[in-house]
């Protein structure tokens, strides 16, 4: 897992006026803890657990084999964009067991960035379905693993129905540039649904 290096500055700068919370969510092992990791300007708050025999049952490990550790709780950075604002990432555990919490930490949220990836695109259905039972606006984002199918653009949006104004994008969450334009993508369309809300 790839991490982006902590930033000296530990705190908050006096200037910044606003803060955005973003959710980060995905199903069981797309990636969530690494992109926080990778975006994070300070060390990213994990809850990482190993996994046991007693979850072989419940986490699907299909994709995913070397996976060790499991997020029980939350992935937490912060990403400061100017000296006025600063973004917050939540990375939400994927298991179908902690959505009552994931739920939870929608509060306050203005948007969440789903990952996803082509090995297992079904099981984004559930995490998008609750995003768009609670009204909250997202992007999707395709995770690049190594061994991973690529399909074109269009076949991944009508796979998992999108809709033609909800980003789609590419993204590897070890890389920051990469990262940083999935979720650049979440903004400026969060930045497109207030503006024709104020119109």
């Amino acid at each position: 897992m790839g991490s982006a290096p902590a930033s000296d500055r530990v705190h908050v700068p006096d200037t910044v006026t606003t803060a955005v919370k973003i959710l980060v969510v995905g199903h069981f092992a797309v990636g969530k803890t690494t992109f926080v990791g990778t975006l994070s300007e300070i060390r990213p708050l994990r809850t990482e657990e190993i996994m046991t025999q007693a979850g072989e049952l419940i986490d699907d490990l299909a994709g995913a084999p070397d996976k060790t550790t499991t997020t029980v709780a939350m992935d937490f950075g912060r990403l400061t964009l100017s000296d006025s604002l600063v973004l917050y990432l939540f990375g939400a555990p994927g298991q179908k067991r902690f959505m009552r919490l994931w739920k939870d930490m929608m509060h306050g949220a203005l948007g969440a960035l789903v990952l996803a990836d082509t090995r297992r695109l079904d099981q984004s259905f559930d995490i998008m379905g609750v995003l768009e039972e609670h009204g909250m606006p997202y992007a999707v984002a395709v995770n690049q693993f190594d061994d991973a199918p690529v399909f074109p653009e269009s076949e991944i949006r009508e796979a998992l129905d999108l809709l033609p104004e909800t980003p789609l994008v590419v993204c590897d969450a070890r890389e920051a540039a990469s990262s940083s334009r999935a979720l650049i993508s979440l903004v400026e369309y969060l930045q497109t649904l207030t503006l024709q809300e104020q119109r």
